[in-house]
């Protein structure tokens, strides 16, 4: 059964008419309580959607230090309890360091999917120098799945926070990641079965971006993640105004924890390559939870 079929399955047995796909900034597992665990935030996502894709922000490996005490692997424990609900689980890592006592230290972003993957890439954003300011390294992990409509590029993100010209650096690579690969699927590399690492890659130009942008929608970073692409590439496109014509972001970030400024703002978005818009049938932030400093952002694209 081949990996379209095998999705096609995979939703009548849920008894699905949508592809639910979840983001989350996780605070690597940290509730405003200070209590870090994998299990509840697992289990408060799955209490808000039937969601077949997970994408999360800030999951960490063995960082003692973090408030709650995230020394041990948590991308370990994620698959751990994904796996038996048929989740296939990728981690990247943006750090890769060795702390004080030597030991091996991770901090990144995880997809967690059950629809058939067919790549997976890790993509490391720019970080130019931005001397006396605060700042980390930032990845993009990618995995194009396939949706019962078609090959579907899940990408996600965490940007910088501190540093703006680190964040938008950033942001104006992803759009060009998302051009390069959609420029792939209109001009594939030449058909290889040999079975070896140049074997054919499955391309597509249906995109889908989340994650923690640090940005709220006056950031040029915002903007510069939707920037237009040569035709007849499709940008990617906010997919909020779609689902809410006219309204206000809802805000995602600084609810109850003031420690970063004083209002809450909208920074936590999806952004979608312009074909899939019509596809776009729910978008919400669930604005009670105190099981992160961010709040959980719940897409559900027709099928």
């Amino acid at each position: 059964m081949n990996g379209m079929n095998r999705t096609h399955v995979q939703a009548e047995a849920h008894g699905k008419d949508t592809l639910d796909i979840l983001t989350w900034n996780v605070q690597w597992f940290c509730g405003l309580d200070d209590q870090v665990s994998v299990e509840r935030v697992l289990a408060h996502a799955r209490a808000m959607a039937d969601f077949d894709v997970l994408c999360l922000q800030e999951v960490a490996i063995d960082y003692p230090a973090l408030m709650g005490d995230a020394g041990f692997d948590q991308v370990a424990r994620v698959r751990e309890l994904l796996a038996p609900q048929g989740f296939e689980v990728f981690f990247g890592a943006a750090v890769d360091e060795f702390g004080r006592d030597g030991r091996r230290q991770r901090f990144g972003n995880v997809v967690a999917t059950r629809a058939p993957v067919a790549q997976v890439q890790r993509h490391l954003l720019p970080w130019p120098a931005d001397g006396g300011v605060r700042s980390m390294p930032c990845v993009c992990v990618t995995a194009t799945v396939q949706a019962p409509f078609g090959p579907l590029r899940v990408m996600t993100t965490h940007l910088e926070y501190y540093s703006a010209s680190q964040r938008l650096a950033q942001a104006q690579a992803l759009r060009e990641l998302h051009g390069q690969a959609s420029a792939h699927a209109l001009a594939p590399p030449l058909a290889d079965e040999s079975g070896g690492p140049f074997q054919a890659k499955v391309h597509t130009a249906s995109a889908l971006l989340c994650g923690d942008f640090n940005a709220e929608t006056n950031d040029p970073a915002y903007a510069a993640v939707q920037a237009g692409l040569a035709p007849p590439l499709h940008r990617l496109a906010d997919a909020w105004p779609r689902a809410h014509p006219g309204r206000t972001h809802e805000p995602t970030f600084r609810l109850f924890d003031r420690r970063y400024g004083p209002e809450p703002v909208a920074c936590d978005f999806f952004f979608l390559s312009e074909d899939l818009l019509p596809r776009v049938r729910h978008l919400e932030v669930d604005s009670q939870t105190r099981l992160s400093d961010h709040q959980p952002v719940w897409l559900s694209l027709a099928v």
